[in-house]
């Protein structure tokens, strides 16, 4: 390299350096402007320049008070000055925000359509950020990985200063990687990432908003949607409302249900018994009820664990998700599962009791597994009910929606008969979408390259 070249690389550096900095004072400037303190001050200094403005101060300052707050939970649209942020060339590169729900959907839904970018780009780089703790996982795909821990994380954090040590570090993969293209996938959006996409030329905004919410769902901030260009919406059981992003003027568009394997990419019968230490002949019953984390499952499991038990020749394998705790069931006919992706084991499967969940769902459906379905109807915002209603109205799976004994052992009589399991494979066969990761794919592909 000349001499030349690498003074110009030392200048590009230096800039970059000095425009992060700049940036920076950008973002904090902003954060003082919006915070109560400095609105309330303003108004009283304001008021004492012009007296006549003292009678009415009181009145003033609740107003300031009460429209302050309704910005805080997202009644009404932030009224931040417009700070250009500037930007260096733009690479080519993709970040990618999945949020950490109560499982893995987000993240699984934005690593299927990673994964297949990457097999039509080789040289496009992917940076995933975000809250999940199972970072690790991109290594095999060559993928980036950030974590910034949840708020709940923090001890003594509030929202607001969370939200600036997100917006903070998301700004610094920023600066670092240059993408053209941010994509995010999550029920509710953080301030902290809005306030870092909300100036940047050059880059493309994305939001694939999973629907099947339920009508009491937890509202996002007003202004969310007027932070993205387009809408991306999976497919699911029933028809997504999407009224409110046409409203805002959105580009919505549809893929069919997100998939993170395809049928070829599960390991044989033969293959998958063998890695789980299972014998030939044995009927194997898998249990995967979530995470745990905002519903008690241990219960549930357990009832089925027992009416399992009182059978002959049943092998029960549990899926322990990785970020739920450690699950501690005992008894010599079972064992515990803790991988990603489960679904890669599916064929050793005879049949399966699932949550409701996006990914489960549409997995067992695609991979025409027979299931037995419980949603979880503690979630905030996901509609597990609805969802699995739908391929229940087909025959194509058995919905609980209490599960006390009773039902489960009912439920689980009715998975044992064989007629009654070659009838739910032709159900759902019926029900089966091309993946939607591939379309998903090709779309961010030529946002990125257009």
């Amino acid at each position: 390299m000349s001499t030349s070249d690498s003074t110009i690389e030392d200048d590009d550096d230096s800039i970059s350096q000095l425009l992060l900095r700049e940036n920076k004072h950008y973002r904090e400037l902003r954060r003082i402007r919006s915070s109560l303190a400095f609105r309330l001050g303003t108004t009283i200094v304001n008021s004492i320049k012009f007296p006549p403005k003292l009678l009415i101060l009181p009145f003033l300052l609740l107003f300031i008070g009460f429209d302050w707050g309704l910005e805080r939970i997202g009644k009404k649209k932030f009224n931040q000055d417009d700070f250009d942020i500037i930007n260096s060339n733009n690479r080519n590169c993709v970040i990618m925000f999945p949020t950490n729900g109560v499982g893995f959907g987000h993240f699984t839904r934005l690593l299927a359509i990673a994964k297949r970018m990457k097999e039509k780009d080789p040289e496009l780089e992917i940076v995933f950020f975000s809250t999940m703790s199972t970072m690790h996982l991109l290594k095999e795909h060559g993928i980036i990985g950030y974590r910034i821990p949840g708020r709940k994380e923090y001890q003594d954090s509030t929202t607001t200063s969370w939200n600036a040590i997100l917006e903070e570090s998301l700004s610094l993969v920023f600066a670092a990687h240059k993408p053209k293209l941010f994509v995010f996938d999550g029920a509710f959006p953080y301030r902290g990432m809005l306030n870092t996409i909300k100036e940047r030329k050059n880059l493309a905004k994305v939001w694939v908003r999973r629907g099947t919410f339920k009508k009491k769902a937890t509202k996002i901030p007003k202004d969310s949607l007027n932070h993205f260009d387009h809408i991306v919406r999976p497919k699911d059981s029933i028809t997504s409302d999407v009224s409110k992003e046409i409203l805002y003027g959105l580009e919505v568009s549809y893929c069919n249900p997100i998939i993170l394997c395809d049928p070829t990419e599960l390991v044989s019968k033969k293959i998958a018994r063998t890695r789980l230490g299972l014998r030939d002949g044995m009927f194997v019953v898998y249990i995967q009820l979530g995470a745990g984390n905002i519903n008690d499952i241990d219960n549930v499991i357990s009832n089925c664990i027992s009416i399992l038990n009182s059978k002959k020749n049943i092998r029960i394998v549990i899926g322990e998700s990785m970020i739920g705790s450690r699950m501690e069931f005992e008894g010599s006919q079972l064992q515990i599962l803790r991988d990603y992706p489960n679904s890669m084991y599916f064929n050793a499967f005879d049949f399966a009791i699932i949550a409701g969940g996006y990914n489960s769902y549409h997995e067992v459906i695609h991979h025409n597994l027979p299931s037995i379905c419980i949603p979880n109807t503690k979630t905030g915002m996901d509609d597990q009910l609805a969802r699995a209603k739908a391929a229940a109205s087909q025959n194509a799976i058995i919905v609980i929606e209490e599960p006390n004994k009773n039902n489960l052992t009912l439920a689980i009589e009715q998975a044992l008969n064989p007629e009654m399991r070659s009838a739910m494979k032709i159900a759902m066969e019926t029900l089966v979408l091309p993946n939607g990761a591939s379309e998903a794919a090709d779309f961010f592909n030529k946002l990125i390259n257009d």
